[in-house]
């Protein structure tokens, strides 16, 4: 089996191998292409049983590449991104893992592909789907915040927005864990990040504390109608106040 892995992340790459490796148990070749112009390449050059394609690469959007090339094998998209393009993939059949997933999650989609690609029932990338994908990645892109400046030593530095785990406030300014455990500050007060937020995925659990509900890892009861929440790569766990409990509860559940 040939794959086409088109992820601009080497991390993200690894870890498809990984699931991919986990799932079959035939040989597979794996192709690996982290931008547009690479993948343009491999495509021209090769025939894939099936893409796995990442939304961002470092060149551009895969959208792209779909726009230039003309595509027979099957796609399965792999992204953070959800919200209004998680809705158009449905929409329009198109295969989709959300980040971050699980091997359970993963196994799910390549038995949903498999499934529909052996009826007959899979969806090929055509020009109208992929403009209605990049119309869905637009609008998702204006209505929150992306990424943030962070300034270093080194030089400034961006820093996604997805991959912000927990936002602490200090003083005039905020203290960020990403998804690795690295920390980064910001030169905003809380309320003003908070702001630009996606509200579904990002929660004000007190006066000093943002959370983002893809690195959660463990919620317990605790006194006073609190809860105790363990953030992935972050030692020490963080407590909802206990006016916002009620309303984290319901969050959780949206």
């Amino acid at each position: 089996m040939n794959i086409l892995i088109l992820e601009d992340e080497i991390p993200a790459y690894q870890k498809l191998t990984k699931c991919l490796d986990s799932f079959f148990d035939i040989k597979i070749t794996y192709d690996w292409a982290r931008s547009i112009v690479d993948g343009k390449q491999l495509l021209k050059e090769n025939i894939y049983d099936f893409i796995l394609s990442d939304i961002q690469l470092l060149d551009g959007i895969s959208f792209d590449l779909f726009d230039k090339v003309k595509i027979e094998a099957p796609i399965i998209f792999c992204s953070a991104h959800d919200e209004y393009l998680f809705q158009a993939f449905s929409t329009n059949g198109i295969a989709y893992i959300l980040k971050p997933y699980s091997q359970n999650d993963f196994d799910k989609a390549i038995v949903k592909y498999q499934s529909l690609f052996n009826k007959g029932d899979y969806n090929v990338l055509e020009t109208s789907t992929i403009d209605a994908l990049k119309s869905a990645l637009q609008e998702e892109y204006t209505t929150y915040k992306k990424r943030f400046v962070i300034k270093k030593a080194s030089g400034i530095q961006l820093l996604n927005a997805i991959d912000m785990a927990l936002v602490s406030a200090s003083g005039d300014f905020c203290l960020v864990n990403d998804k690795e455990g690295k920390r980064h500050t910001i030169s905003q007060n809380l309320g003003s990040i908070f702001q630009q937020l996606n509200p579904k995925k990002f929660f004000k659990i007190n006066r000093s504390e943002i959370v983002n509900i893809d690195y959660i890892e463990n919620i317990e009861n605790h006194f006073k109608n609190r809860l105790l929440i363990s953030v992935k790569n972050y030692k020490e766990k963080v407590m909802t106040s206990s006016s916002t409990t009620s309303d984290f509860r319901k969050w959780l559940e949206q």
